[in-house]
């Protein structure tokens, strides 16, 4: 396929780069001139969004936020030829989702709200979770791609109901890896052994992905940004970002988040420390610990 790729940070250069590798023509653009240059050699460089897009079978999108989504949709589409079709693998507010979907249904093209889940490592593996929503025959024409770039691919709906997961996932994922880091806090304080804490609880039932994939413990478990300094992986700054996502649809449905509401709070705290915003979410381990 022609493949139009746009936003080529942490997660968009891999996930376009395997598409490449598996053979498709992939032209892609970011704002970044730094992220654009190391993407050359490896698929076709464009001067802008709408260059990028242009005469694309399919066009891709990995964006910060919803208002740089929107900025981009309102490029791309009137360019996009029909019947092409738009993915978004971005992580944005349900609202943004929609409004998207219903700009792309009104020029003809197919569209697919399709956020992931496994992070940059994840990605570079193409061992990605795909929540999608949108229309079953955008997802049929979709399907080979999401194939390349990750392990599965999850209908969940109608337009915004893939973002809609996605938050719902990461609400209980930034929970889970603060409750992990305490856990290991309270173990070092109490004198028990990491190495041995992970090994019971990694096969016992607290387990959870927090524990057994991303540890947040140096030199614990599988290698995990917490063995690289904490370079994210997924930083604080995006947990926060999606964690506000859920309250917002949590607030906007009524439903009671005490727990998640917490997380966020905690991670407002520490994502609001230049130095920790960047780093890996798992690094929150470092600011319990500080806290005794």
């Amino acid at each position: 396929m022609r493949i139009g790729f746009i936003g080529l940070g942490n997660m968009g250069a891999p996930m376009a780069r395997n598409l490449a590798n598996a053979g498709h023509q992939v032209t892609g653009f970011d704002l970044s001139s730094a992220l654009l240059a190391a993407m050359d050699g490896v698929i076709i460089t464009a001067r802008s969004a709408a260059a990028a897009a242009a005469a694309q079978d399919v066009v891709i999108t990995m964006l910060p936020n919803g208002a740089a989504l929107l900025n981009v949709a309102e490029q791309i589409i009137p360019v996009m030829q029909r019947p092409a079709c738009f993915i978004d693998c971005s992580t944005v507010d349900i609202k943004t989702a929609i409004d998207v979907a219903t700009m792309t249904e009104a020029a003809g093209l197919f569209g697919l709200d399709a956020p992931v889940s496994g992070g940059v490592g994840g990605a570079t593996a193409g061992s990605l979770t795909f929540m999608v929503g949108g229309d079953a025959k955008a997802l049929t024409l979709a399907t080979p791609l999401f194939e390349i770039m990750g392990q599965r691919a999850i209908h969940c709906g109608g337009a915004g109901a893939g973002q809609a997961a996605k938050i719902c996932n990461n609400m209980i994922l930034g929970a889970t890896m603060i409750v992990t880091c305490e856990a290991f806090a309270l173990a070092d304080n109490l004198g028990l052994d990491r190495q041995k804490l992970f090994d019971i609880v990694s096969t016992s039932s607290g387990n959870s992905w927090s524990m057994s994939t991303y540890c947040p413990a140096p030199g614990i478990g599988p290698q995990s940004p917490a063995d690289n300094h904490y370079q994210p992986g997924f930083s604080a700054a995006m947990m926060l970002k999606d964690l506000a996502l859920a309250q917002d649809a949590a607030s906007t449905t009524q439903t009671k988040t005490r727990i998640a509401k917490l997380a966020l709070d905690i991670y407002q705290e520490f994502a609001s420390q230049p130095e920790h915003g960047a780093q890996d979410f798992s690094a929150i381990l470092n600011a319990i610990k500080i806290e005794r």
